[in-house]
């Protein structure tokens, strides 16, 4: 990688991008009131005028005449990626869209949760053929964007089950209820009842790893005495040049077919395969691995020191899709979409030392690297009916079920403190999320004079909600009879190490009762019904205005009211403005209300417990948890489109989206106590009363606990601009630009009171520095995509530029702050069209190997004192943040093959 080489094609699309500013998405144009499409959808097709599905119950509004932004993304722009995954997909065409891929977060690191306008994953509502999408099980309790969220697992969507994506960038809770706070994404399944397209496309990870030097030795100053570097690890010995790899190794095998139902209807079936290999981004580990004290034995020096695992996870997907429709009558269709996903894969924690008292020597004399073997199963089912009853009344009734189950088993482990007779594999537990839908929707046109129409619609939906845990067995929680310190001063079995830790190292199982309450096996249900009413008036050709109105009445927390008013004027042809004012409400999930974890720690023999609580866990409440209140907001937005002729857009809007009481994770209440359990240090100390509190409780094992509140409010405020062209070069070309901005800032405007007992705490925080950073600076401040497309005849090319801005991995302290500059990753994409439905492509996504910048290691000035401080040695084996918006991968090559019928 070169910067001449970067800046000639960032200019290359630049200049495209000011002969022709940008093309529309490709996507199929038939009107939404269409029952069923006869035939596959023409690529070719999406301009200014196609009609859109979101934001509005009318059959007949397009693009350009939307009172909210709206992107739409065709099936053309999503097949020519290498990307097969649809977040990383999107990821790349949407400003607004950000997608880190973290790693050595647990299950995130298999369901990675992807964000809309800054916010959290939770805040956006996701929708297929416009009805609600499940979430998952999973609940982010990691450190990674989205910690303490459980979204939409997206990548269970086939990228090549779709027709288009429509993205709203705009509240619109009135419109469809909880989560859509900054906005909807709707995705639409293809409806061909003919022909299909087979895909294989494999690739995998060719990169220079930048700035981790090839590693041969350890340095000595006279034999078997290694050189102390000045933070205490060891020296090592490097080649000068960087890490090379060759890695993540994919197979994607897609297939969507459509097939005729009678004699119009149709069942279109896409089913999707991809095996991933895991990628290894890791650095070389300098930390002593063997006997923590005295003379350097032998193995330290032979040891391999790339130990860990820091990348993408290994994982296998099977995902299918089916759509079906068919007419019953001449406006009556008949409708069902269905969907099944199963993931299987595996991750890395951090490698136990051999020196560690999480270890037991005689099963593992070198250490180990526990791997977390996690397994989803994912299925739904959506059925209805829709069409025009009377003589003008669109009905749409459906109902609609899905579950989501993700389990966890643990291998390459043992429980330290059960001794050498530990098993090395467990069972850790699993997590279920159910939900069920039923929804009611009528619309009709009214001739109402003076306004050129007039469109009245509302609905009813009624959901019921079900979460559960499954608890682990036993041995993978508890704490065995190998516990050697204050308390049992006697050691057992040779090989163990003084304070063994009990457990399945890595991740502990679900235990079944935690405070005394029952958290495993329980299944635990909520229910709401909503109501709504929505107006869409053209008052004239130039005049448009939207209002909708929304009551949802939950069993658990109550009941909430949301509006919204939208209008758009255009006073000459092509120029318009348009603004939204809107209230919007997330209601705090099951996932958040009952998620419960622990993990039981050894410290001077004394076995206590850092637990992860529901707010109705007596624990909990004894420290002042209440029960959650949903998330209220309230947006604006403005902007103004020029669309003067079909081929050109421009819109600019502006948003500002003020949140109050969000739901988040408190810091860990630590607790400080003595070797009977009793409170320890100043007794003016926070640790101290906390221990006192929860000692009064009695819980006098709790080390350390956290919870869910309604912690803090926000204000978010940003720009997104898009600009599309496309001119055609005449029979057989066409050449198509596009380019996308979004700036986006997150503050936060208030913190809520400490409550219960915590509020007599001195110096207590329940939500700390790095998180409010993780809120305030985790994602990028901005984002630019830019994209030309070229083809002519049987060729064609795909150049894109996504810059990447600023990011701050915030620490604990300004000593621990991560700095990510601003990146730009180049991708590029070459197609032949032999014929006969062939195409043969060929790719790299990341061009110019990119990385983020490095987390700074060894030993740095702290920003507050001047002094000089090590830093944390764990950054050396993870040298690059989770909160990169593109991953720390480098290049990815691949090629494609394709047939369409």
């Amino acid at each position: 990688m070169t910067s001449t080489l970067r800046a000639t094609l960032l200019a290359g699309i630049a200049t495209g991008m000011l002969a022709t500013p940008a093309f529309a998405q490709d996507a199929p144009a038939a009107a939404a009131a269409a029952p069923v499409e006869t035939a596959a959808a023409d690529d070719t097709a999406l301009d200014a005028d196609t009609i859109i599905v979101t934001g509005t119950r009318r059959s007949d509004r397009t693009v350009a005449d939307s009172t909210v932004p709206i992107d739409v993304i065709g099936a053309e722009a999503i097949q020519n990626t290498g990307y097969t995954e649809t977040n990383r997909v999107l990821n790349q065409l949407v400003p607004s869209f950000n997608f880190p891929q973290p790693s050595i977060t647990d299950g995130t690191d298999v369901i990675r949760p992807a964000t809309l306008r800054g916010l959290g994953p939770d805040q956006t509502l996701v929708l297929v053929n416009g009805k609600r999408r499940h979430t998952t099980a999973l609940l982010n309790i990691n450190g990674s964007v989205g910690r303490g969220t459980a979204a939409v697992d997206i990548n269970l969507i086939p990228s090549a089950a779709l027709e288009r994506v429509e993205v709203l960038r705009d509240g619109a809770a009135a419109q469809y209820g909880s989560d859509a706070i900054a906005g909807v994404i709707n995705f639409q399944l293809r409806r061909a009842r003919e022909g299909g397209r087979i895909s294989v496309t494999y690739g995998q990870y060719e990169s220079d790893v930048e700035g981790i030097k090839e590693v041969t030795g350890v340095q000595t100053s006279a034999p078997g005495v290694p050189v102390i570097a000045p933070d205490g690890t060891l020296a090592l010995v490097n080649t000068g040049k960087d890490r090379s790899v060759s890695d993540g190794k994919t197979l994607t095998v897609t297939g969507n077919i459509g097939l005729p139902f009678a004699s119009e209807g149709f069942i279109n079936v896409t089913g999707e395969y991809r095996d991933r290999d895991p990628t290894n981004r890791t650095g070389y580990d300098p930390r002593r691995q063997f006997n923590s004290s005295g003379a350097y034995t032998a193995n330290e020096f032979s040891f391999d020191r790339l130990s860990h695992r820091y990348g993408d996870a290994r994982t296998e997907d099977y995902n299918a899709f089916i759509n079906f429709g068919t007419p019953l009558a001449e406006d009556l269709e008949l409708y069902a979409f269905a969907s099944y996903g199963h993931r299987e894969g595996e991750s890395g924690g951090f490698y136990r030392l051999s020196n560690d008292a999480r270890n037991v020597l005689s099963v593992y004399p070198n250490g180990f690297l526990p791997l977390i073997n996690s397994e989803l199963d994912d299925y739904s089912f959506t059925g209805g009916l829709k069409g025009v009853v009377g003589s003008d009344i669109n009905v749409d009734v459906s109902m609609a079920y899905a579950k989501n189950e993700f389990d966890f088993f643990i291998t390459n482990t043992l429980n330290a403190s059960i001794g050498p007779s530990s098993k090395t594999e467990f069972d850790a537990g699993g997590l279920r999320y159910g939900q069920f839908t039923a929804n009611l929707d009528l619309n009709r046109d009214f001739e109402i004079g003076g306004l050129k129409s007039f469109n009245l619609a509302g609905g009813l939906e009624y959901r019921n909600e079900d979460y559960e845990i499954r608890a682990g067995e036993p041995d993978s929680y508890r704490a065995g009879p190998a516990i050697v310190g204050a308390n049992n001063p006697t050691s057992p079995a040779s090989g163990l190490a003084a304070g063994a830790a009990p457990g399945a190292q890595v991740f502990p199982g679900f235990q079944p009762t935690i405070g005394g309450q029952q958290v495993t096996g329980r299944k635990r249900e909520r229910h709401n019904f909503s109501a709504y009413v929505e107006v869409d008036a053209d008052i004239s050709d130039r005049f448009t205005i939207q209002a909708a109105g929304r009551y949802e009445d939950y069993s658990d927390f109550g009941s909430d009211w949301n509006g919204k008013v939208s209008a758009r004027f255009e006073p000459i042809d092509g120029y318009a403005v348009r603004g939204a004012v809107s209230t919007g409400f997330r209601a705090p999930s099951l996932q958040q209300q009952f998620f419960a974890a622990a993990a039981t720690n050894n410290v001077n023999g004394i076995l206590v417990d850092a637990v992860t609580l529901p707010v109705n866990n007596p624990v909990a409440q004894a420290l002042g948890a209440s029960p959650l209140q949903a998330e209220t907001s309230v947006s604006y937005s403005a902007g103004f489109v020029i669309n003067p002729v079909p081929e050109l857009s421009l819109t600019v809007d502006y948003y500002h989206i003020d949140i109050d009481d969000r739901i988040v994770v408190t810091e860990n209440l630590n607790a400080t106590r003595d070797a009977l359990g009793n409170p320890s240090g100043a007794p003016t100390s926070s640790g101290f009363q906390i221990a006192q509190i929860l000692n009064n409780a009695g819980f006098r094992t709790i080390s350390a606990a956290r919870f869910f509140i309604n912690g803090i409010d926000t204000r978010t405020q940003g720009v997104d601009a898009v600009a599309t062209y496309r001119i055609d070069l005449g029979e057989g070309g066409k050449l198509r630009a596009s380019a996308g901005f979004n700036y986006n800032k997150t503050r936060i405007t208030g913190r809520n009171a400490t409550p219960g007992a915590l509020s007599q705490v001195p110096g207590v925080t329940l939500f700390g520095r790095q998180e409010s950073l993780r809120i305030e600076q985790g994602q990028p401040r901005t984002k630019v995509n830019l994209g030309l497309d070229y083809d002519y005849e049987i060729l064609g090319v795909t150049l894109r530029g996504n810059r990447y801005g600023k990011v701050l991995d915030g620490g604990s302290e300004p000593f621990n702050d991560v700095f990510l500059g601003a990146k730009w990753v180049v991708d590029l994409e070459a197609r032949i069209k032999p014929g006969k439905g062939l195409e043969f492509a060929i790719g790299a996504n990341n061009l110019l190997d990119e990385y983020p910048d490095l987390i700074p290691t060894g030993q740095g000035a702290d920003p507050i004192t001047g002094a000089t401080r090590n830093y944390a040695a764990t950054r050396y084996v993870a040298p690059y943040s989770n909160f990169s918006p593109f991953g720390f991968n480098g290049r990815f090559l691949y090629a494609r093959a394709s047939l369409s019928f």
